[in-house]
């Protein structure tokens, strides 16, 4: 195992591990077994496999977190964010969708690193079975409280959870109480924090812990100690008392032999050739020292895959790999839930007046202990004793220096208390008072701390409605979900919140988002959710995606609702469940959950095809994937780096137009195009139709060079290049162009035998798994009755065909029809226009470069002019006033 780097708050440390088996053209790297993330599921996975004796590489984006190493001050919180583009590579990563906001953990250990150590297990009723309803919206769950039972004791065992011992923590006994006022049923949940040297022994603050048996994946001087009570477990345990992964999970798999990287970032996904069976991973390396800049793509093959990257992390890598992942279910991104996270405040609680005083200070004091030591558990209609939707309700602490900050927020209090002090020590400098000691007028400055020594937040969770939808838009991770389905679930979490603040006598203080009508969780679950078939799912009760055997997903994506009470324990309980039936399977020589005759074909590739040097040269990636178009520019490989080498046979003439000569002058323009696509059809039309139905959207930007445009215009076929990128998310967003062809007008046959032209597009690509595809277009201009010159212009007819595809040979016809027309090898097809804006802006990217660029200019837009006037206006006929479009 490589050196994982150190470091505090959000520097990235020293340099991130080693890869000394990266792959080259020769040589790629192969292992058993790759897992994707660090948390729940991803660390359980490592562990097991390794165990059982495979050889595992775990990847994880983040840093390593030893103790004493989490941010703290002001200067270090300001980069404890996650985002490579802005060179930070901290903690928190936060995200924002329609309707709710998501924060979620960067590092090793995942989201234990800032979860709040509940480990509950779903309740047993709560394994529901609902009739499915399109699009979502339902529970049904493929196993059953039963079949996780041993996997929960597992899983206890690694993370050793106990209930919260201490007897005189204020918030703790306040919410018993409250409890027990208000008639609900309240527990100590177990929680993954080690307060006591040895199991049994008395609870005992800041003392040192032992390293277990197979050490610690921080070194073997790593301290940590118990439980200091100071209710830092959300940004980040620097005592070690949290029993994070990274402390069991994936000590223990290093120990076993688990190979773990940081700073190791995943972006394409690919099968291999089924034969060989197994997948292609595609990924970099974040380098901190380099601020930034674009990242090196690196390749490594598998037998077996598990993505454990979270719900937002693991339904953006197979949403953004749909291309080279075609079999995927149409439930991939359905039945998304935020657990039904909400987020209020208890301020100013107050105790009864005695003997008719004002009422006192009730003391919760939020900082003191670890952030949740209770749960009220409110049943479900599915319980005996329910009615609706079950939920959970904690209490949640925070850091001490929250404490300042709710103090100095009361602006008004605190300026007239200093106001007032400041006055009195005027009037007694003024007056020559004799005073000396000034301590007690400085301590009424910073007042009693009445406001933060009563307040606590409160914490619920429980069984929303899993109706949102998760799909990729302009390449960025989006999810459509509201509120309005799940109001009477949130209005019960609620009136039972302001039922506990009333009976402490506090104020009852919404999250400032609830009048937004949003939410913000820590707990985000769906998108892959298990099931009995692809109908229904996209993985099966192990967590095998449908169709694509070895491919796992054991996080929280895999979850076919909310769990409920704090989903943490039940998704290292799945993955538990997961990597025994791994194991087994292997053991008995048998298939892993999905017979071999469900497994996808190999995809075919369109006629012609071409096997380029470029499928395995790197790329030059984005620091941060997740902006989608808004991300730095990604670069292609060169799939050749000089004419010569393509003299191979079976290249079908791959050579582009000759490169300009100092002596020629070259023309150049950008055009952009916006339409609609649908996979799985070959007809332009029905694609577009389907697309804009579906909100399928595809568009480009390239720009076409004449390199050399004398020869341009002399050459019938009017060929020259095309650079750009196409973007359309069912391949992962933006692709840049690899090669592009571009021939402006070339003679066409029409069946009325008038004059028709054709514009030709033909652009290689390769979507964020590697696989490789043909974009081909043409634009047919021919005249027919009403004013047709604009749409015949603007309008394009596209076909995409899996793998490259170059044009006919140089002496062949011209290939008007779209190569994907034969049906064989073809993704999907779709329609593109300029729209009246991108037209004016196009007229003015029209550059030339060379010794005439003036006559080069002149000679562009006489072909161009001239080629219409051969289609238009040889046959003038009588147009139609006002003007139709073309039928």
């Amino acid at each position: 195992m490589g050196p994982l780097g150190a470091g505090n708050s959000g520097d990235a440390g020293p340099e991130p591990a080693d890869a000394p088996r990266r792959h080259s053209l020769e040589r790629i790297e192969k292992v058993d077994a790759v897992v994707v993330g660090s948390g729940f599921g991803g660390s359980v996975a490592a562990l097991r496999l390794a165990e059982a004796g495979q050889s595992v590489v775990l990847m994880e984006r983040g840093k390593p977190y030893p103790p004493g190493s989490f941010a703290r001050t002001p200067s270090e919180m300001g980069k404890n964010f996650w985002d490579p583009d802005r060179g930070l590579y901290g903690l928190f990563d936060a995200w924002t969708f329609r309707g709710t906001e998501g924060l979620v953990s960067s590092g090793l250990g995942g989201g234990s690193l800032i979860y709040a150590n509940v480990l509950l297990r779903k309740d047993e009723k709560w394994f529901v079975n609902e009739s499915p309803i399109p699009g979502g919206g339902y529970e049904n769950w493929p196993f059953t409280r039963a079949d996780l039972d041993p996997y929960y004791d597992a899983a206890e065992a690694m993370l050793q959870p106990v209930p919260y011992p201490y007897q005189d923590t204020a918030k703790t006994k306040a919410m018993e109480k409250t409890a027990k006022n208000l008639g609900l049923s309240i527990t100590r949940p177990p929680i993954a924090v080690t307060f006591a040297t040895e199991p049994g022994a008395a609870p005992r603050t800041n003392q040192a812990l032992p390293l277990p048996s197979y050490g610690s994946i921080h070194g073997p001087n790593t301290v940590r100690t118990t439980c200091t009570l100071s209710g830092e477990c959300d940004i980040g345990c620097n005592a070690g008392a949290k029993n994070t992964l990274d402390h069991n999970y994936l000590s223990a798999a290093a120990s076993k032999g688990a190979d773990i990287r940081t700073f190791h970032d995943v972006r394409g996904i690919a099968p291999l050739p089924r034969n060989g069976g197994g997948y292609e991973l595609r990924y970099v390396i974040h380098e901190p020292d380099r601020g930034g800049g674009l990242l090196t793509e690196r390749i490594i093959h598998c037998r077996r895959l598990l993505l454990g990257a979270g719900t937002f992390g693991t339904n953006f890598l197979l949403l953004r790999n749909h291309g080279s992942l075609p079999a995927l279910s149409d439930a991939l991104g359905t039945r998304f839930s935020g657990n039904g996270d909400l987020l209020t405040f208890i301020m100013d609680a107050k105790t009864p007046p005695a003997n008719g005083s004002q009422p006192g200070v009730r003391t919760l004091s939020g900082s003191k202990g670890p952030v949740i030591t209770t749960a009220v558990r409110v049943p479900d209609s599915s319980d005996d004793d329910g009615d609706g939707r079950g939920y959970y309700v904690e209490d949640a602490g925070y850091p001490a220096f929250m404490n300042w900050l709710i103090e100095t927020a009361q602006l008004k209090t605190a300026v007239k208390r200093t106001a007032k002090v400041a006055g009195q020590l005027f009037k007694d400098r003024l007056f020559d008072a004799g005073r000396s000691n000034v301590s007690a007028d400085l301590a009424a400055a910073l007042g009693d701390g009445r406001l933060s020594s009563s307040s606590v937040p409160l914490l619920g969770m429980g069984r929303d409605i899993p109706d949102g939808v998760m799909t990729l838009r302009e390449g960025r991770l989006a999810i459509a979900w509201t509120m309005a389905t799940s109001t009477e679930y949130f209005g019960r979490v609620r009136q039972t919140m302001s039922d506990i603040a009333k009976d402490l006598d506090g104020n009852f203080i919404d999250n400032p988002l609830w009048w937004a009508k949003r939410v913000i969780t820590v707990h985000p679950i769906g998108g892959a959710p298990a099931g009995r078939h692809p109908g229904e799912a996209v993985c099966d009760s192990y967590g095998e995606v449908f169709g694509y055997p070895g491919l796992f997903v054991v996080d929280g994506a895999a979850m076919p609702g909310p769990v409920g009470a704090n989903p943490s324990l039940t998704i290292a309980a799945f993955a538990e469940r997961t990597c025994a039936h791994i194991i087994e399977a292997a053991d008995k020589a048998r298939h892993r959950g999905i017979s071999p005759s469900d497994a996808v074909t190999d995809q075919a590739e369109a006629a012609g095809a071409v096997v380029d040097v470029g499928r395995l040269a790197p790329r030059a990636l984005a620091p941060d994937a997740t902006k989608g178009k808004a991300a730095q520019p990604e670069q292609p490989a060169s799939a050749v780096a000089s004419a010569p080498a393509l003299a191979v046979p079976g290249t079908r003439g791959l050579g582009l137009p000759a490169k300009s000569t100092p002596e020629a002058t070259s023309v150049r323009f950008t055009e952009q195009m916006h339409g609609w696509f649908s996979p799985g059809v070959t007809d332009p039309e029905k694609g577009r139709s389907l697309g804009r139905d579906r909100s399928r959207r595809i568009m480009f930007e390239l720009t076409i060079t004449a390199e050399d445009i004398d020869r341009f215009a002399a050459d019938p076929k009017h060929p020259a290049t095309a650079e750009g990128y196409v973007l359309a998310d069912y391949f992962g967003g933006r692709m840049p162009v690899e090669r592009g062809w571009f021939n402006l007008f070339v003679a066409d046959d029409s069946d009325d035998g008038r004059p028709a032209r054709r514009m030709l597009y033909r652009l290689w690509l390769r979507d964020p798994g590697g696989t490789p595809f043909t974009f081909t277009g043409h634009k047919l201009i021919h005249n027919e009755a009403g004013f047709d010159l604009w749409p015949d212009t603007t309008t394009l007819y596209a076909t995409i065909a899996r793998g490259h595809v170059p044009p006919p040979e140089s002496d062949a016809p011209p290939d008007v029809e779209p190569v994907t027309a034969r049906q064989e090898g073809t993704v999907g097809a779709g329609i593109l226009f300029i729209r009246p804006l991108d037209f004016a802006r196009q007229l003015t990217t029209f550059r030339a470069e060379g010794p005439a660029p003036a006559a080069g200019l002149l000679t562009f837009g006489k072909l161009f002019g001239g080629e219409l006037w051969q289609v238009y206006g040889r046959a003038p006929r009588r147009v139609p006033f006002p003007f139709k479009p073309k039928q």
